[in-house]
């Protein structure tokens, strides 16, 4: 290799005569800088000359004289220009002078003897989304969405691979240190990539198991409606005056409002439906409960009052009636006050639950006074089981005490097993066992006190008379 006595090249040098320990050899950063540069120019002054051959030529004899190119001016055809390299990469200038590409990270080695080698370790794409562009590790994966890094065991302290999401968390981005959880209002998706809004779920009238309560609850409305006009019409015949004729139409429009109530828990629950739904029910069902005590004792005070030198003769009548049936009521609108007075019911939401929805309900405020109604009311129907269970087979024309005895036996079945069942269900579950709770247990006291006499009064007139009566208790 000739050389100068000055170092200076001659012209004749040949990279391959070089020391590669001394010298880069192979396509580095800065060489791969400079062929995008030699191009760039190359490109600007073809684009420079295309321009400038369209403008006017000076002409010298036969010949066209091109004026010379100044540096300057190439600035303008510099920032316009852009080609793809032998790379495949696409070369251009941004607003700010700066060429678009990415960036080789390299560490520098260097040996004892002065040689050194480059090593790539990472790079820095420039067309990555903005913000913090993080350099990819050769000894790293790539994480994509729904995955985290996870750290190499016995590698360095940069490496890592990718591990899936944990359940219940998402990543959204690529290279995520960690996984997240979703807010509370959504739920992850299956490929753990995004947060999906949950669906807001509650007992509508529209869909199929609110339809078909709503219309059983319009339903047996209906026929305790038409229960009470045969009571209304006939209300001199001897079946309908039996066990105090009043108390029997206070029981059916509790009936008839016990039907009802029901509806108060279908339908987005709301402030208000929420302060109605417990109290409301457990009311009327107290007053329903409380007549059919009353209608009990009623039978068996009426046949203690014909023994001879009885003392309960002074007990029969309307008044105790009453009295029964409106303490045992008042009772239950005390419990009812001071439950809304001090913890009221209120519209509440459930998002752990069910992981895609959220559930809309009314909280209880209180649960020790929701089972003290519950309780109450559990209380009133066993003692009117008992009574009845002992009234039974007392001789009495139009006996009541069977049918409410089995009256009884299935109301305090249906709400024994509603609590577990209530209490082991949630959203619409929960929501629809309570209204098939009332509405069975409303259906019961209705069929069983109620379709006997009703049957006489349509189907067997002849049964409804005073001769009859005589005759039975002949």
């Amino acid at each position: 290799m000739p050389v100068m006595d000055d170092d200076t090249c001659t012209g004749e040098e040949r990279l391959e005569s070089l020391p590669a320990g001394l010298f880069e050899m192979h396509m580095s950063g800065h060489s791969y800088s400079i062929y995008n540069s030699v191009y760039a120019l190359a490109h600007a002054l073809h684009a420079m000359d295309f321009a400038r051959s369209k403008h006017k030529s000076k002409v010298v004899g036969n010949s066209v004289e091109l004026q010379s190119p100044q540096p300057w001016q190439l600035h303008q055809f510099l920032q316009g220009i852009s080609f793809n390299n032998s790379a495949g990469e696409t070369m251009s200038f941004s607003d700010q002078w700066e060429m678009n590409g990415g960036f080789d990270i390299m560490n520098l080695i260097t040996f004892p003897n002065n040689s050194f080698q480059r090593i790539k370790i990472g790079s820095v794409d420039t067309y990555a989304p903005k913000g913090n562009v993080v350099p990819i590790s050769l000894c790293n994966a790539y994480c994509d969405l729904g995955h985290q890094k996870k750290r190499k065991e016995g590698e360095k302290f940069c490496c890592y691979d990718c591990a899936p999401c944990p359940e219940g968390k998402i990543s959204n981005q690529t290279d995520m240190e960690d996984c997240f959880k979703c807010p509370e209002d959504q739920y992850p998706s299956k490929n753990r990539k995004q947060c999906i809004p949950k669906i807001i779920q509650f007992l509508s009238y529209e869909e199929p198991l609110g339809k078909g309560l709503a219309s059983a609850a319009a339903s047996f409305s209906f026929i305790t409606t038409l229960v009470f006009a045969t009571f209304l019409k006939h209300k001199d015949t001897p079946i309908v005056k039996a066990n105090n004729r009043e108390l029997s139409y206070i029981l059916l429009v509790s009936l008839l409002l016990c039907f009802l109530s029901s509806l108060l828990f279908l339908g987005q629950p709301g402030k208000v439906t929420c302060l109605l739904r417990q109290p409301a029910f457990s009311i009327i069902f107290s007053v329903a409960v409380s007549c059919v005590l009353a209608k009990t004792i009623i039978v068996y005070v009426a046949f203690m009052a014909k023994q001879p030198g009885s003392r309960v003769k002074k007990w029969v009548g309307g008044k105790i009636s009453y009295s029964i049936a409106v303490s045992g009521s008042l009772l239950q609108m005390c419990f009812c006050t001071v439950w809304l007075s001090t913890f009221p019911p209120f519209p509440d939401s459930d998002m752990n639950s069910v992981n895609e929805e959220i559930i809309v309900l009314c909280n209880e405020g209180s649960v020790t006074m929701f089972y003290c109604v519950l309780g109450y009311m559990g209380l009133l129907a066993i003692s009117s089981f008992i009574v009845a269970y002992l009234a039974r087979k007392l001789p009495d024309s139009f006996n009541e005490a069977k049918f409410i005895t089995f009256s009884m036996v299935a109301f305090c079945s249906v709400w024994l097993s509603f609590v577990p069942t209530y209490l082991s269900t949630r959203g619409k579950g929960m929501v629809a066992v309570e209204i098939f709770s009332i509405l069975a247990s409303s259906a019961v006291l209705l069929g069983c006190i109620f379709f006997p006499k009703c049957y006489i009064i349509v189907l067997r007139p002849e049964l409804n008379s005073r001769e009859q009566i005589i005759r039975r208790q002949h």
